[in-house]
This record gives C-alpha cells, structure tokens and sequence, in this order.
C-alpha cells in the first residue's frame, strides 16, 4: 500500500467556526425580536461568544464527553452553543422544546445531561420535569425574564444567568484538537412510534453533512444568501444550516420564538431573506397568509422543504403568486439529515408540468450518501423506477446505531433500515411512497396514503388531509381519509371521492370518510397518524360512508 502525501487535517466543529470567524467575520445572525430592531451579532461577535461560553462552561465543571443541553429557540445564543459545546469538546444535546414532559425527562436523564441551556420564554415548560432531573448540576437561563420555577425545583443545581457568565469570562479559549470521530452533537428522535431514540453525530460527519449542504445539488448557500433558518434548531441540526453558513459565509436570519407566518412573512420583508428552510405544514401557513393579505416574498431566490412530502398544489401556488420555487428534499434523524433534494435534471423547463413532476420527487441521492431498496426477503431491487421496497441507506453521516441501544432490527448488515418504502429510477430518483407502518393493504394491493393525501389537498375546499388504514370485514385494510377543510369552504365526501376518481385507481379510491378542525402533528410538524388510529380504534371518530 502506497500512502497518501495529505496532511491528517482533523475535520471538527472547531475548524468550522475558525473559518467563519476568519473569513467571514462580518457575515451577521440576525435574531427577530418581533418589534423593534432585531438583536445583530457578527460571525466574528458569536466565534468570541462561543470562546467565552466555553470558558464559563468549563469553570461548571464541563469536561470532554459530557453533555451539555440546549432548551432554546433558534436565536444568537442558540447558535453560538452550537459552536462552543462540540468545539471544546463536549456533545450538544438539542432538546425538543414540543416534547410531552415524560418524553422530556427521559431523553434527558438517558443522555445524562451535565447541563441545560434554557431560554427564559421556556422556563415553565422545562420546570416541569426538573425535579425529574437528578444528574443535571447547572441550569443556564438565556434572557432576564423569569426563573423562578427553575429555582424552586432545582435540586440544588445552581440557576445561572448566560449573559452574566459570559460577562465574566474573556474570549481567546484555546480550543482542543479533538478526534473528528468522536460525538460532537446528538438529537433524539421525535418518538412517534415508540421512545425517541438518540443519534450522536461526530465532528467527521458535521463538517461533511455542512460541506454537502453547500453543493448547488443539496441547498447550495453562498456569501450572497440570507438565509431564513425556520427549522428548528432543536431538531437534526437545524438541517445543517448553521453549519453550512459557518463554511459558506451566508447571513443566518433566526426567528426566536416568533414563528406565526405573520412573523415570518414580516422578517422576510424586512431583511430581505434570500432563501428559507422549513416543513409543509410552516409553508401552507405562509401562503394561508398571503390569501388574506399582502406580503413581500420577493427577496427569496428559493425555498426548500422537508419533514413530509409536499403536495403539489402547494409547490404550484408559491410559484404562481409569488414566482418562488420550492425545492423539497429527504432525510431523517438519523441521516443528519440531507439524503438528497428534487432539483430537476438538466434541459428542464422551469415551470412545466415536466419540471413539476421531477420537483414532486422525494429527492436525488446526495453525493456521500448511497441508496438501495430491498423487498420483504431482504434481497435488492432493481433501480427501474418501478420495484417498490425499503429504502437503505449509509454513508459518512448516517448514523450505524443509537445511544445506548443497539435496535438491530434497524439496521441490515451496515445499512440504515428507513421505514421508507418506495422506489428509485436509473438517474437515482426517489420516490417515497408511504412510511411502511403506514402502508395500506386491501385485498393484497398495496395502496399510498401520501398519495391520497397530495391528490385530496389539491382540492380547493380541503386544508389538510391524513389517510391511516382501518380494518375491513372484506378487503382486510380500507383507506380513510382525515379531512380539514379550509375556513367557510364546504365538501361532501362523495364530492371528494368524484374529485380523487380520475386520479388514482378506482379501487384506491376511500369509501370512509372523518372530517376534523385539525390534523395532528408531531413534535416537528409533521402528520402523526398515531392519535388517528387510536381515535378510531376507540370509535370516537365521526365516520360518512360513500357507496364505492
């Protein structure tokens, strides 16, 4: 074997940060406060922030491996921990501020979080669970607002203002050279089909997954761009977002707390964001927005989404109102979380029904990241775009296991079992179809319920749709399809069941029918089908039959 002449250059969260601070030092995160002048940090601002947090960390007693958690909206405090815990050494924990509290304390006591870093708007929802908490020794509250339920069920553990230990501290600290294969961050899993269960993320995998976020076949940022960063911090690294503007230079635009679309839609006009990441569930919200008033989208160049697929009625509005195209993508968790994005390939013609049906994809496998279907037996299926399986995956940053639980059943000689189920062409594009615990089977056929779902929110009357699977005397499984409509609109289900006739098989076609105000969500916005099935499992669901 013949070695290579490269220098063994380690690829950490502390390289990222050096070379933001260096040579983008005034590049901005601009942080909405919902009136007034937004708060205004310099890259340069938060890398000196982040060494001054490392310092007041340290003196708590914060070594390498510990863990240090982050309860905290997307804002410039949110951001420079992002930097300061990984770079020192320690592993950032994000915690989901939607969490039920049993889900809290648990992911907290099962990380063994040494400290939590909390915003003081958020006091009261982690006060819940903090007399649950007994390894946490320091609580750091951003803000001035209120901590007294912190202070009252602390355990002892000291409630300590960020600002105010950041005062007291000196940037300059001189940060290790760390493996790039040890933890940098980790994120739990939203937990809708079970306990969340947690990915720890390496230095290796951070700097790579923040290189590919870059690349103009992923989301392609660049010194130019303001980026609105609406998915939230606390979930998968906010998508790769601050990481890739670290390296790339753009200007992180933070909505706070503030993420009303009124609020967004504002933020936009008025700093003029170039491009905005966010779930289908924020961007339904946005255009809702703009059917009853005026706003200014003009300054985005694009938008992206992810989370759950986004129907197409939607994708086509944004671009016929506003002219913007969003691009949507996949990923998981566990996959840091950029799998791949929907941009059509060459010699499409923006705006066609052509370009429409590559941007409905689910995504194009990312360079760094390898794909494959399997069927039932295991055995891989060809890329035809036809042969529908599980979705595979591995690659630097995907995770091989859990945090202190193996879950052999998720994984199949190296490769990430997804739950996914779909397909994938010759060009490498896929198509998920359904998740496989939301697979419907009726009479032996296979029916989607993303696809009913896109197909019923292309009605004008229908917000929302969610299609689950309820047992059937006959066919074993039927559809039912979950219905909100919009405000003053009105739709039979025999109107509905005329409208998805001509687009899907006749047999696919749902006989039952709920009409509800709200569809539920996951922690992160996406649909949980969980509550729906068990609503109907507990007949409290008000079903219309249609003659099929």
């Amino acid at each position: 074997m013949i070695l290579s002449t490269m220098q063994d250059f380690p690829l950490s969260v502390a390289a990222i940060l050096r070379h933001g601070a260096r040579v983008y030092g005034r590049s901005e995160c601009v942080t909405w406060t919902g009136g007034g002048a937004p708060r205004r940090a310099t890259f340069a601002q938060i890398a000196g922030n982040a060494e001054r947090l490392a310092s007041a960390l340290a003196g708590l007693g914060v070594r390498p491996g510990d863990r240090v958690a982050t309860f905290c909206w997307n804002n410039q405090e949110h951001l420079e921990a992002y930097f300061a815990v990984p770079a020192m050494g320690a592993v950032l924990h994000t915690l989901n501020i939607r969490l039920f509290p049993e889900q809290l304390s648990h992911i907290i006591n099962h990380a063994d979080d040494q400290v939590v870093i909390v915003d003081d708007t958020l006091v009261p929802l982690l006060a819940r669970v903090v007399h649950e908490l007994p390894a946490v020794e320091a609580f750091v509250v951003v803000g001035d607002g209120d901590a007294s339920a912190l202070e009252a069920n602390a355990n002892g553990a000291p409630v300590l203002r960020y600002h105010t230990l950041l005062a007291a501290e000196e940037p300059g600290y001189a940060w290790p050279e760390v493996d790039e294969r040890s933890a940098a961050s980790m994120c739990y899993t939203s937990g809708t089909t079970g306990d969340p269960k947690g990915v720890v993320y390496s230095h290796r995998s951070t700097f790579l997954h923040a290189m590919a976020v870059q690349s103009a076949s992923l989301v392609g940022i660049t010194e130019a761009d303001r980026v609105l960063t609406i998915v939230p911090m606390f979930h998968v690294n906010a998508w790769g977002l601050p990481y890739g503007a670290f390296l790339s230079g753009a200007t992180l635009h933070m909505p706070g707390p503030f993420m009303q679309p009124e609020h967004l839609a504002k933020f936009i006009a008025a700093e003029r964001s170039t491009l905005a990441s966010a779930v289908p569930t924020i961007w339904n919200g946005i255009l809702a927005l703009g059917e009853r008033e005026e706003i200014d989208l003009s300054s985005l160049r694009a938008g992206t989404s992810g989370g759950a697929a986004a129907p197409r009625v939607l994708l086509e509005r944004f671009e016929r109102r506003y002219g913007l195209r969003i691009i949507q993508g996949w990923g998981m968790t566990e996959t840091s979380p950029l799998g791949g994005m929907a941009f059509p390939p060459p010699g499409v013609e923006p705006g066609t029904d052509e370009d429409m049906y590559w941007r409905l994809k689910s995504g194009r496998v990312a360079a760094g990241v390898e794909m494959r279907i399997v069927d039932d037996s295991g055995a891989e299926l060809p890329w035809d775009g036809e042969s529908v399986g599980e979705i595979e995956v591995r690659g630097p940053w995907i995770t091989g296991a859990y945090h202190r639980d193996p879950a052999p059943g998720k994984f199949d000689d190296g490769w990430l079992r997804t739950g996914d189920i779909g397909t994938i062409d010759d060009r490498g594009f896929y198509q998920i179809t359904d998740r496989a615990k939301d697979v419907i089977k009726s009479g032996g056929e296979w029916i989607s319920s993303v696809e009913l779902e896109n197909h019923l929110m292309a009605h004008p009357a229908v917000a929302e749709a969610a299609v689950i699977g309820v047992p059937d005397a006959r066919w074993d499984e039927r559809p039912l399809a979950c219905v909100v409509l919009r405000p003053e609109a009105s739709a039979a289900p025999a109107e509905l069941a005329s409208f998805l006739a001509d687009k899907v098989a006749r047999w696919q076609v749902p006989e039952y029918w709920t009409f509800l105000d709200e569809i539920p969500k996951t922690t992160v916005g996406k649909f949980d089908k969980k509550p729906l099935r068990a609503r109907h499992r507990d007949a409290a669901l008000e079903i219309e039959h249609v003659e099929r």
